[in-house]
């Protein structure tokens, strides 16, 4: 599945817009994580254990929104956005959207 934040796909043609698609998940922090991250916070740097949870959470969120464009029969998926919006003090929710598309790339 091809995906880009451009409206357009270079040497592409879009042939049929499927629609939106989406893809979201909610994930909390753990007692773990949190430990590690105030010491973390303690001496400085990147808080990894974070980090990693956001990178799953991200990964997720655009497998759900790729099925969803296949179930359409779509290829291809344009203008792709993400944006983060808090559920409760520990928890986040990560969307991605975008259009979902059908490309002919032979030309």
């Amino acid at each position: 599945m091809i995906m880009t934040t451009s409206n357009e796909i270079a040497a592409a043609r879009i042939v049929q817009t499927h629609g939106l698609v989406r893809g979201n998940t909610i994930r909390a922090r753990n007692i773990g994580r949190d430990i590690a991250a105030v010491l973390r916070g303690l001496v400085g740097g990147e808080i990894t254990e974070y980090t990693k949870m956001l990178a799953e959470a991200r990964e997720q969120s655009l497998d759900r929104m790729v099925e969803e464009a296949r179930q359409l029969g779509a290829n291809a998926i344009i203008a792709v956005r993400f944006s983060t919006s808090y559920i409760m003090s520990n928890a986040a929710e990560i969307l991605v959207y975008g259009t979902a598309v059908t490309i002919d790339n032979s030309e």
